[in-house]
């Protein structure tokens, strides 16, 4: 096929100390993909700082190259650094985000690519069809989808596996969103993805490094992608449940005067102050908020693509890199 023929893979993993499960991951892609694609792929590792060191001859045998970052940016910054480093340096046809723990399975990189054959001009994302996940987890991930939705009136469904084609990567790295939140920058920028079901694998080596605060960090920074829609979001709110307020103020004076009896003596006005000073001050403050996101807009945004250079220390690469 002419698209095999033009096919250039890099597969971009951010890592962090996960050295033993990578090796394990590259392995297992290698084991998995035919010859037909895997004598086209070139692993981009994104090195997040990492305290424990690894270096590129463990890597000889698999054509990689490591881009080493001065410091540690988290998971999310380091997937939109090594995406500008591939898009300004590199040739390719196709980039392919996962990470390094295993759970994006190997055996779902061919159906990707297959997908992308049939949408050529779209960004495909894996999406979870089946968690493996504690019962604890699935609960706390639902409520997170729920707010994420009630906020931002979007549904988010995938993570950071995905595979991005050459025309829009070179897009991708120009919005400033993905330094924050790689698959929430995408929904936000409206660039035309398709998905499809896998099911999560199990982790390849060590213990998992995200603890109960990175990960409501990593849904906040999800939902602060589109702050400027959670702001009118809440700011719409805080209207509507002051007037519902009002209304049950309203009522139940009433009862109070008409139907039970006659208030006490400056009870009709203590409650009246005190329900529109907290409705001034709800619509006010969120009022204050949308004014500030609006003002973000002037602000001079980090642009992955044309910032990304400071973060780099080096970048080493094996022998098997066709230069």
């Amino acid at each position: 096929m002419k698209a095999q023929e033009n096919l250039n893979i890099k597969i971009l993993i951010p890592v962090y100390n996960d050295w033993e499960s990578l090796l394990l991951l590259m392995s297992k892609i290698r084991q998995t993909l035919s010859p037909i694609y895997f004598n086209h792929c070139t692993f981009v590792i994104v090195d997040d700082c990492s305290t424990i060191e690894a270096d590129i001859v463990d890597f000889e045998s698999f054509p990689t190259s490591i881009v080493r970052l001065r410091r540690n940016v988290s998971h999310q910054k380091a997937i939109a650094l090594g995406l500008s480093y591939i898009v300004e340096k590199l040739d390719f046809s196709m980039i392919i985000v996962m990470d390094s723990d295993g759970e994006d399975k190997p055996e779902d990189l061919v159906r990707m690519i297959e997908k992308s054959y049939e949408n050529p001009n779209q960004i495909i994302f894996a999406k979870r069809s089946k968690r493996s996940e504690s019962s604890v987890f699935k609960l706390f991930y639902f409520f997170y989808k729920l707010l994420f939705s009630v906020f931002t009136g979007k549904i988010i469904e995938f993570g950071n596996f995905s595979l991005i084609p050459a025309k829009i990567a070179k897009k991708v790295v120009y919005v400033s969103e993905i330094w924050n939140h790689f698959s929430g920058g995408i929904v936000l920028s409206k660039f035309p993805h398709v998905s499809i079901d896998t099911a999560r694998g199990t982790r390849l080596a060590g213990k998992s490094k995200m603890n109960f605060v990175s990960l409501i960090l990593h849904g906040m920074s999800a939902i602060s992608v589109h702050l400027e829609t959670v702001a009118v979001r809440i700011f719409v709110g805080t209207l509507v449940i002051s007037f519902f307020a009002s209304v049950i103020v309203s009522i139940a004076i009433y009862m109070k005067l008409n139907i039970v009896g006659g208030a006490s003596p400056g009870w009709t006005t203590t409650l009246i102050t005190s329900s529109v000073i907290i409705v001034l001050q709800a619509v006010l403050s969120s009022l204050f908020l949308l004014f500030t996101v609006l003002n973000y807009r002037t602000h001079k945004h980090f642009i992955p693509a044309k910032d990304y250079h400071d973060f780099i220390e080096k970048v080493e690469v094996s022998s098997l890199v066709s230069l």
